[in-house]
């Protein structure tokens, strides 16, 4: 009996960019509380700033109207959105119940509350 094996590599596909920012910014968010925690930290980092601060600053001008721009499109069609969703939706009654609910347990369980 012969076994047929095959000799071709495992081929991962190259990540697409969603994934690759993904990635980063999960490595990021949990890698950033232990970094801070380190001694030393809050020197390090305000040295950074000092240093990357001004450009920062210089590059944003090249996106800042740009953006101020396609906010000022884009914002009084969503304020009309949330405007007739909020109507529609029984927001008012919905919270009313969650806080007798609230208030009923809290009572069961014989906790003060106000």
């Amino acid at each position: 009996i012969t076994k047929s094996t095959s000799n071709m590599p495992v081929r991962i596909p190259a990540p697409r960019r969603s994934e690759t920012i993904t990635f980063g910014c999960a490595g990021v968010a949990f890698f950033a509380p232990f970094y801070m925690m380190m001694p030393g930290a809050e020197e390090r980092v305000a040295r950074q700033t000092l240093k990357w601060a001004p450009k920062w600053e210089r590059n944003i001008t090249f996106f800042k109207s740009p953006v101020e721009r396609s906010i000022q499109k884009v914002t009084p069609p969503i304020a009309r959105t949330v405007q007739r969703v909020e109507h529609r939706l029984p927001l008012e009654k919905v919270a009313k119940r969650a806080d007798s609910r609230i208030k009923k347990n809290l009572d069961l369980l014989g906790v003060q509350h106000s």
